[in-house]
């Protein structure tokens, strides 16, 4: 069975967005659903081809973002 490369996409996000929305980890849905099309995307362009290790390394990509996001807020509060 073979799956369209628009069908990989759309599932890989889907399971990356349950599992950070399920998390509470999501944030912003315009955002996050921008971030999470672009990484996936991205590495299907690089050649890869499993639902899971796509949204696996999106949801990483993701919470790493979100993370840096925060300590960058974290030291713009405490400079002010």
């Amino acid at each position: 069975m073979t799956v369209s490369l628009c069908q990989l996409l759309e599932d890989s996000f889907q399971i990356a967005w349950e599992y950070l929305e399920r998390s509470g980890e999501l944030g912003d849905g315009a955002s996050a659903s921008r971030f999470l099309s672009d990484v996936i995307e991205t590495m299907i362009r690089r050649g890869q081809r499993s639902r899971l290790a796509l949204s696996n390394r999106a949801i990483t990509a993701y919470q790493r973002s979100r993370s840096s996001d925060d300590a960058g807020s974290e030291q713009v509060r405490s400079s002010a």
